[in-house]
Formats: structure tokens, C-alpha cells, sequence
């Protein structure tokens, strides 16, 4: 069996960016994509702070025209779920159902998800009023009332930055007090615009095509309530996509791919990690399309010290 040049795990901004560098070096990517393909913008309507789109576009039409690009250069997308990856020897072992792919190279872009309430509300709602983001969206709601569930550093740093647009923001809490570092609470208790619900959680969300209102639940008492809102900012964390390289490649204690600082090298020499998947800071498609790049370059490096084009098994 010839293994390829290089395989990369994932098809959002990180590992598109990194089949379109990787195809135009002549390195003959292949891609497998995943079965819920196109990463997280495959779940956001408009997108307006991706460069060389002034009018914005739609999260899945950009995710589309990255994978054009990638396929015009060659690349080949295998649309399936990798069941199993072996890392620890080259050629690298990536398994598709009963069938195994070796690569020189790996490139890991599987993304993070973020972590939802768990309402069939959010199914309909996301990216009409309920996001989990807020500097992608926080422009859309400028003169509106708005919440945001959570308690932690992420949840507060969001409202205090959705209050550049937002009349109001309400933090809702499920406990009494905040986990987010201190600075962090102050600068929150000093803004006029935030008010706080304590000891509360979001029951529904309830909205005809867009959200309209919340209803919430004090956790102590049971009693119940409703808050008009035009938008819902889901804080609550996030889960790097990575329990298929657990015993693979060195993870943080959150479960992000670790990298050497200021590359995309993983623990495994010739396996590199881009985008959400070891991106727990910034989150943003135009930084998962910058590590992607990143990523090709590195891996292109890397085989050009190895030398041989193709390695058989």
C-alpha cells in the first residue's frame, strides 16, 4: 500500500485552508471530511468579518466555496467519519470503516463544538437570534436586549463586549456567583448595561423563526418567569473534537491538542494540529483558516526533510 503524501482530519476553515495549500504544492491531499462536513460556519447565516466579503456571506456558502478551491487544486474528500487513527510510526494509519489510508503526514482540523443547553429550541434557533459567539455576532443585535447563560471568564468577557451593541444584557446564572476571575466581575458589576439573574436556568426558548423570549426557572425557589429578548449568547464552554487521538497525541487539560508554541507540531513528529482543535483562545474562522495555512506549510517542511515523495509499506 503507497501512502500519501498527506491526510488531513477535518473540513472547516483550519483543514479546507490546508487542503488548498497542501494540493497546490503538488502534495495530493486527501481530505476526509467528516459526515456533518464544513465545520462549525456550517451552522452560522451571515458572516461579515471574513475578509473580501463586504456584504457578508452565508456560513455554508463560504465553507462551499473553500472546498471548491481545495478541489480545483486536486484534492480528493472522502466523506466519512474516521473511526481510527494510529500514529505511532509513519506512514500514519487513518481508518474509514473496514478501510485503513497510511500518510507521511497528518494534519489534524477536526474542530471544537460548543456546548448548548440541550433545548430543542436551539436546533431551529441557531443563527436566528441564538448564537455561541459573540464577536461573530454581537454586531447584529445594536439597540436590542439580549442575554447570555453562563458564569465563567467566557460568558462575562461575551457580555461585557455584546454591551458595544446591546441596550441590555442580562447574565443568567444557575448559581450565585460568578466563576470568572475577579477583574473580570468587576468590570461586569461596574457596566450599566448588565443586569444579572442568579440561581436561574433557561427552560425554553421560544420564537417564531427568530428569538423572542426566554423562559427561565430559579433553581432555589422553582419559580418560574419570562424574559423578552431578541438574542440568546450560549457561553457555557466548549469541547475540542479530539477523543480520537486521546492516546495519539498529547492533549491539555481540557482536551485541546497540544502544539509547540508558535507552530502546529503535536507531540508526534509529522502530525500537526490547526483551528479549534488546539485553538482555545480566539475561536474565529480567518485564525482556523491562518493555522491551517500554517499547518501546510509546516507539514511541506517536514516532508521536504524527509525526502522521499512516497513511503510503501
Amino acid at each position: 500500500m503507497t501512502a500519501r503524501d498527506v491526510a488531513i482530519i477535518g473540513s472547516g476553515p483550519a483543514g479546507l485552508t490546508a487542503a488548498i495549500y497542501t494540493a497546490r504544492a503538488n502534495l495530493n491531499p486527501i481530505v476526509f471530511e467528516g459526515l456533518s462536513a464544513g465545520g462549525q460556519l456550517m451552522l452560522t447565516t451571515d458572516v461579515e468579518n471574513y475578509p473580501g466579503f463586504p456584504d457578508g456571506i452565508m456560513g455554508p456558502d463560504l465553507m462551499t466555496k473553500f472546498r471548491e478551491q481545495a478541489e480545483r487544486f486536486g484534492a480528493e474528500f472522502v466523506t466519512a467519519d474516521v473511526d481510527e487513527v494510529d500514529f505511532s510510526k509513519p506512514p500514519f494509519r487513518v481508518r474509514v470503516g473496514t478501510h485503513d489510508h497510511l500518510a507521511r503526514s497528518i494534519i489534524v482540523s477536526t474542530g471544537a463544538r460548543a456546548r448548548m443547553l440541550g433545548l430543542d429550541a436551539e436546533q431551529h434557533l441557531l443563527g436566528h437570534g441564538l448564537s455561541t459567539c459573540a464577536t461573530c455576532d454581537g454586531f447584529f443585535f445594536r439597540g436590542h436586549e439580549i442575554a447570555v447563560v453562563g458564569g465563567g471568564d467566557s460568558a462575562v468577557e461575551e457580555a461585557t463586549f455584546l454591551t458595544r451593541f446591546a441596550d441590555k444584557v442580562t447574565l443568567i446564572h444557575r448559581r450565585k456567583e460568578l466563576r470568572a476571575s475577579k477583574i473580570m466581575q468587576d468590570r461586569a458589576f461596574a457596566n450599566p448595561k448588565i443586569e444579572f439573574k442568579w440561581n436561574t436556568v433557561v427552560d425554553d426558548v421560544v420564537g417564531n423563526g427568530r428569538v423572542e423570549q426566554l423562559k427561565l426557572r430559579d433553581v432555589e425557589t422553582g419559580a418560574t418567569s419570562e424574559l423578552a429578548v431578541t438574542g440568546l449568547f450560549v457561553a457555557i464552554g466548549h469541547d475540542p473534537n479530539t477523543a480520537l487521538f486521546r492516546a495519539q497525541l498529547d492533549l491539555d487539560e481540557n482536551g485541546y491538542i497540544q502544539t509547540v508554541d508558535g507552530t502546529t507540531r503535536t507531540s508526534v513528529r509529522g502530525v500537526f494540529a490547526a483551528g479549534d482543535v488546539q485553538d482555545h483562545v480566539y475561536r474565529q474562522a480567518i485564525t482556523a483558516a491562518g493555522s491551517g495555512c500554517m499547518a501546510a506549510l509546516e507539514a511541506e517542511r517536514y516532508l521536504e526533510a524527509l525526502g522521499d515523495t512516497f513511503v510503501a509499506e
